[in-house]
């Protein structure tokens, strides 16, 4: 059983605060969900997360079982078991989607690797995504659509196998096919792994698909209320306004 606590956590980015008082505990299986208006911090706290060195933690920490991670390099918070799949995954020329993976997988079970587990999963977990295998042997994200981005970013989690996912905006620029494909395959994985899963996002139709076991509602910086999947249907239904009063916050915990 793994467990992410962030506890009191304020982020500055080029002097201005941007996370503020933040507070969330996970543990493996639960699914949480994060919604907001654009420019609350929900983005910020995925880098946070992955130790973007551009964030700077004012005050709070972050802990990983028994690990905190503030001071730690991104590298080592992926040896940890984090994972994040990106809003907008970098395309990175000279380095194929194969060779990234194989390295990675040989660096992380060292001596446990197997070259030829390795392909038979590699072709497998292509084939679930319906992408087109010469994609594999192509530069990482490398002339392919936002889809195809995406499709990879999600590709990568199952031969990583992590035991905490971070997904930011997974389903932003996906068409209806390309988001039943992503959303479906993201959660057989959580069905059968049970990782912890961080999940940000606008929209509605993603959690069709992937059902958290916890949704919260972050507005400037902080989580102003929490509680389950219910919770989606206040939102579609009021917007976000329903949860300031008089420009401040109305903060409520799930019961």
């Amino acid at each position: 059983m793994h467990k992410l606590k962030i506890e009191h956590l304020t982020v500055e980015v080029e002097g201005k605060v941007i996370l503020k008082d933040f507070n969330m505990s996970m543990k493996s299986g639960e699914i949480h969900a994060i919604m907001g208006p654009n420019g609350t911090g929900k983005s910020t706290l995925s880098k946070v997360l992955m130790g973007y060195p551009s964030y700077r933690i004012i005050e709070g920490t972050i802990t990983y079982d028994d690990t905190v991670m503030n001071d730690l390099q991104p590298d080592k918070r992926a040896r940890l078991g984090l994972f994040l799949g990106m809003q907008m995954p970098l395309e990175i020329e000279g380095v194929t989607n194969a060779d990234f993976l194989r390295s990675a997988l040989s660096a992380k079970e060292e001596d446990q690797f197997s070259l030829m587990k390795f392909i038979k999963k590699l072709d497998t977990v292509v084939e679930k995504l319906e992408m087109d295998k010469d994609m594999i042997h192509r530069g990482i994200n490398q002339g392919f659509s936002g889809g195809e981005r995406k499709k990879n970013e999600i590709l990568q989690m199952y031969m990583l196998e992590p035991s905490c996912v971070i997904l930011d905006e997974i389903d932003s620029g996906l068409d209806v096919d390309s988001l039943r494909i992503v959303g479906q395959n993201a959660m057989n994985y959580f069905h059968e792994e049970q990782p912890i899963v961080l999940l940000i996002t606008h929209y509605q139709r993603l959690l069709e698909y992937i059902k958290p076991t916890h949704v919260h509602i972050m507005i400037d910086g902080t989580i102003v209320k929490s509680g389950d999947i219910s919770l989606v249907e206040e939102i579609e239904k009021f917007g976000y306004d329903k949860f300031k009063k008089n420009g401040t916050h109305v903060i409520e915990e799930m019961k």
